[in-house]
């Protein structure tokens, strides 16, 4: 005689009541299913964590170059995450920067497949380039460079080679302050470029508007010999490019405890008045 749990795995999976076992759908009609499954995740991934852009021109080369695909995260501006210098990201053309370009025409495949992210849009209106300044900083070009952010000279291991980080011609010297909500941006090839620097006679004054950015372009995915991540240069960690009047993170969080440390203290010590009197009380030492 079996145990109870002998029985119960002798007893078929999946019983109708007229005591015939249940048959299993064919793989070909769960594979409608399936798909629909995935297009909608698929979608869902697009709008709300990743998507992927294909690099155009070479305006940001060698970092990225024309053909690459770059994943860009989307997530973390839902957060209020918002772009920092050296981050290069994808933004919408926040004033006409592309109105001279040709749209291409994209096949069915492509429009199908873009839809979806699985491949970029043809027809949209987007732009990739480096996180030069935030709101508030001051962004300088004199001469071929360097260029200076709040003063301090960059260290721009990523330009592309025989560039000068600045370049020679009347909207490449420049000294301009960031307004509040917008960032200025330059393309890594720096005499390859139409970035900031070429509208600063937009509304804009050449700096993008944040709520225009799309996210960060965090990875090269495609092809396979140029898979890579895209950090942060260290160059843009170093101290003193803060500008003034603008806190980092930690200094932010230390302004803040500060006071809630001396009215702890206070708290904790004698009332002024008995303060008063020790304060009052002559040294024994002459």
């Amino acid at each position: 005689m079996g145990t109870e749990s002998d029985q119960e795995s002798d007893a078929p999976d999946a019983a109708r009541p007229d005591g015939q076992p249940k048959q299993q759908r064919s793989f070909w009609k769960e594979l409608p299913l399936l798909i629909v499954i995935a297009l909608v995740l698929a979608l869902l991934i697009k709008t709300f964590l990743l998507q992927a852009f294909s690099i155009p021109s070479g305006s940001m080369e060698n970092t990225l170059k024309i053909g690459d695909r770059v994943l860009v995260d989307k997530l973390t501006p839902w957060f209020g995450s918002k772009p920092e210098r050296g981050e290069v990201v994808v933004f919408h053309d926040p004033d006409g920067w592309l109105a001279d370009e040709p749209t291409p025409k994209p096949s069915a495949v492509q429009t199908a497949l873009s839809a979806v992210g699985l491949m970029p849009s043809a027809d949209e209106k987007d732009l990739i380039k480096r996180v030069i300044g935030v709101a508030g900083d001051t962004v300088e070009c004199k001469g071929t460079g360097p260029l200076k952010v709040n003063g301090k000279a960059l260290d721009e291991p990523y330009v592309f080679p025989g560039n000068t980080p600045c370049s020679t011609d009347s909207a490449g010297q420049f000294k301009i302050t960031v307004p509040s909500g917008r960032i200025w941006v330059m393309g890594d090839h720096r005499q390859y470029s139409a970035d900031s620097r070429y509208h600063q006679d937009k509304p804009g004054g050449g700096a993008v508007p944040v709520k225009d950015v799309v996210g960060r372009a965090i990875a090269v995915a495609w092809p396979l010999d140029r898979v890579n991540n895209l950090p942060v240069p260290s160059t843009f960690g170093q101290s003193g490019i803060n500008a003034v009047g603008t806190a980092a993170p930690g200094a932010v969080g230390l302004m803040g405890a500060v006071p809630l440390v001396l009215w702890r203290r206070r708290k904790r010590s004698p009332s002024r008045a008995h303060r008063s009197v020790s304060l009052a009380v002559p040294s024994e030492k002459n």
